[in-house]
């Protein structure tokens, strides 16, 4: 068992684990940590515990120092830096006549670079515009070339459910989303519900997928015919939720709906098909491009 404290970075749901030191860190402490990118300002998420070496990447960094008033200061100063700082890139940008839109940026915790993040829809050559930034900013700069979901991850927004996104708010990771996910909850596969802010399949459709896959093994398919306590039907529709199948039962002078527990529906069960239903739709491949 190795002893750790978990540690969240601004803007990053993501928890990253590092070596308490001998010190004691309570949840919500600000401390100063060092990482691949320099010295950076955290916040502890995971006060101390002990984990299976195998769910650490050895060797592990240590918490430097619990954050001072000073250090405080100094975030605070370059959050307010970064209008001005966007304004100005901007401008280089338009000078350089480059197709690129500018996302965010952010200041080093030590002042020694500042980072830009932009999107575009190919390859950039920006070298002019790193010198122009230099110019102007006189400090080291970077260019990052991120994804349309990425920039939601950075800017954030409301969601079709009316709370802010995943990706902003609770998601540490980008989760593999696909068509077939939508397919086996029954929604619409009309790319307006089942896309994000970002434009592409939402997150969310991942969260509750090993359930409804395994219910779609247990229930038969719109459309198709089944045999009922009552007789032969036709499954007008399916609740994977109550588990409950609506047919339509057709008699000699009139038509029956009745609902049924899946369980007391016989039908037969074919082969899961090759390909998803929508996957040769263009606008349905969008979503599921990166």
């Amino acid at each position: 068992m190795e002893k750790i404290v978990g540690i969240k970075f601004k803007n990053s749901g993501k928890l990253y684990y590092f070596a308490p030191g001998g010190q004691t860190y309570e949840k919500g402490t600000d401390v100063i940590v060092e990482t691949s990118r320099g010295i950076e300002f955290a916040t502890v998420a995971v006060p101390e515990l002990e984990v299976e070496e195998e769910q650490i990447v050895s060797p592990l960094k240590p918490v430097v120092r619990i954050a001072t008033d000073r250090d405080r200061e100094t975030v605070k100063r370059n959050e307010e830096r970064k209008p001005e700082a966007m304004k100005t890139a901007r401008e280089k940008v338009e000078k350089c006549g480059l197709v690129m839109k500018l996302i965010d940026c952010e200041f080093a915790f030590d002042g020694s670079k500042v980072v830009f993040y932009f999107t575009a829809d190919g390859r950039v050559d920006f070298r002019e515009l790193v010198k122009e930034l230099s110019s102007a900013f006189r400090m080291r700069i970077e260019l990052r070339q991120i994804g349309i979901r990425d920039e939601i991850k950075l800017i954030g927004g409301i969601a079709p459910c009316g709370r802010e996104c995943c990706c902003k708010s609770c998601m540490p990771d980008f989760k593999k989303v696909s068509i077939k996910m939508a397919k086996n909850q029954g929604l619409s596969l009309n790319p307006g519900k089942i896309s994000g802010l970002c434009g592409r399949l939402m997150c969310c459709l991942a969260y509750e997928n090993e359930y409804y896959a395994e219910a779609c093994k247990q229930v038969p398919k719109v459309g198709s015919e089944v045999q009922t306590p009552e007789g032969k039907a036709h499954v007008v529709s399916v609740n994977m939720l109550k588990m409950e199948v609506k047919v339509k039962i057709e008699q000699r002078d009139s038509v029956i709906y009745r609902d049924f527990p899946a369980d007391k529906i016989t039908f037969r069960r074919g082969p899961s098909p090759a390909r998803d239903e929508g996957e040769d739709d263009p606008e349905l491949k969008k979503l599921v491009q990166e």
